[in-house]
């Protein structure tokens, strides 16, 4: 049994007991999350496309971690004029552990 949801701009096929790194999303670790933005849920030829949500469709995950990404370096340069910029940036991101898929 797998599903598709929706979460912070993105969509993420998931299956019971994968871990999943997403967006930024509230909540400290240990807390148990509800996901209601289902897209799809199949179970085997079993299959629901919600139009855009599946009604009563829910995935329960744990926070497993909150934490940043590696830094991703942003360099601008223009020739000829002295222009150098170098950036860095580190994105959040929360780990879950999908608990189960409700239908």
């Amino acid at each position: 049994m797998y599903a598709i949801i929706r979460t912070g701009g993105k969509q993420y096929q998931v299956a019971a007991g994968e871990r999943l790194r997403v967006e930024k999303l509230a909540g400290n670790v240990g807390d148990t999350i509800e996901l209601s933005d289902v897209l799809l849920v199949a179970d085997g030829d079993d299959v629901k496309v919600g139009q855009p949500v599946v009604d009563g469709a829910k995935v329960t995950a744990r926070i497993v971690e909150q934490d940043k990404a590696k830094k991703v370096l942003v360099f601008k340069k223009k020739r000829r004029q002295g222009y150098r910029v170098k950036n860095g940036h580190r994105q959040e991101y929360t780990a879950l552990e999908i608990k189960e898929i409700s239908a």
